[in-house]
Formats: C-alpha cells, structure tokens, sequence
C-alpha cells in the first residue's frame, strides 16, 4: 500500500453507494469519513485534512456545486465530483468551481481506486515528474502577450490577472513549457492528471482547455494560443 493511511472524505447522500464507497476505499488501507449532506459535507472538509474529496453533486442542505466552491475559497485538496447525470453542463460547472475531475455512475472499483491514488500522488508530490523536452527555466513564461509565473501560480494577459482554476493553471503551464509540442489527450491525462490508460475521461481535457480559452483568449472560437491539431492532439503555439 502506498497510501500511508491518507485519509478521504466520501460525501454521498446515499447510504448503501456511501457504504460501498467506504468498504472499496479502506479495502485499499485508507482511511474514510462519511458524510451524507452538504452542510455536514462542508464543516467535515474544512475541518477534517483530508487528503481527497469525493463530492456527490446531488445532495440535501446545500449540493456539490456550492460545497466545492467553498472548499475551494480555502483548501487545494483533491476534489472528484460524482455525478448520475451525463449532462456536459454540470462536468463544466464542477471543473470550473476548482474540482479535479469528475466520475459519472456507475463506474469500477479499479477505476475509483485509480483515480484516488493518483489525485492523492501529485497533491503530495509523489507523482512521476513528467519528462519535459526543451522545458524553459525562467520561473516567468511569456507567450504573446500572456504572462505565466511559474513561483507565484498566477497568470496575466496584457497585465491583466486571469483568475485560473488549479488543474486550468496546471494544464496551461504544461503546454507552455513544452512550446510547439503536440500531445494526444491520452498523454496529458497522464502527465498533467496522472492518470494511466483508460483511467481517465479523455472529455476532462477537452472541457478544461475550454475553460482555458474562454479566460485567455480574445476569440475561443479561433485559439490563438492551444491549439488542436484534428486528428493528432493539442500543441501551444
């Protein structure tokens, strides 16, 4: 086991998921804490150190939604929001209040077991160190008029601060250290998410870059930045 009994946060308002969710979590030597309503779901996350947050969307009190936005004002733990509905919205929504990712029931075990252990690697730093080809040093990338200091995590176009999201900071300064390089979202799910394989929905990438172009570009229709290469993957310009 390499989780050291990390401790997790299970907010899922129904009883027989939650307790499926806790007997697949400890099964795997972690420690789990239940929670079944926003309200408590909130004062547990606040209070508890937690090493992962999983957050039902749907929930009694106050939802998924408000909870992450709120844990988000204070905290950098790792959030993965479950969610029964397929609706794009609500993925852009979670990914926009600062969750890591999302899982849409009904998924695997191995694939729960995946995910939390490698949202658990990288907010301690354990996660392999992606290989960089022709990374810059400079702690400040400047790419056209967007500013990217890489010691404060913060951006600016023009002078102008972008308030960016952790895993939208994350993802645009891999593509800023690696310039002119094309990636398949395969391969940025695995180096910016730590995900391996099929582990991850490969639609995160797609809806977190849109995210991105929304707040860096002038027109997201037509990317002046990243760019999508049909057929290939992603590159920055």
């Amino acid at each position: 086991m390499e989780n050291n009994k990390k401790k997790i946060l299970i907010v899922e308002d129904e009883k027989t998921i939650s307790e499926i969710l806790e007997y697949t979590i400890t099964r795997e030597g972690y420690e789990a804490v239940c929670a079944f309503d926003g309200i408590t779901a909130l004062e547990l996350a606040l209070g508890g150190n937690f090493d992962l947050i999983l957050l039902d969307v749907m929930l009694p009190g106050i939802d998924g939604f408000e909870v992450c936005s709120k844990v988000r004002e204070v905290l950098d733990t790792p959030i993965i929001m479950l969610t029964a509905r397929e609706e794009e919205a609500d993925k852009v929504q979670g990914l926009e209040l600062g969750a890591d990712d999302y899982m849409t029931k009904p998924f695997s075990h191995a694939e729960l077991i995946s995910r939390i252990k490698a949202n658990i690697r990288r907010y301690h730093n354990e996660a392999r160190t992606p290989v960089i080809k022709d990374a810059q040093d400079a702690s400040v990338i400047t790419i056209n008029g967007l500013t990217i200091d890489t010691k404060s995590y913060s951006v600016k176009k023009n002078g102008k601060s972008i308030s960016l999201s952790k895993k939208e900071y994350d993802l645009l300064e891999f593509f800023a250290k690696n310039r002119g390089t094309v990636f398949q979202r395969e391969e940025i799910m695995e180096k910016v998410w730590g995900y391996d394989g099929f582990y991850g929905d490969l639609r995160t990438v797609d809806v977190t870059l849109s995210r991105i172009r929304k707040k860096i570009e002038e027109n997201p229709a037509e990317p002046e930045y990243i760019q999508n290469k049909r057929g290939v993957g992603y590159l920055m310009l």
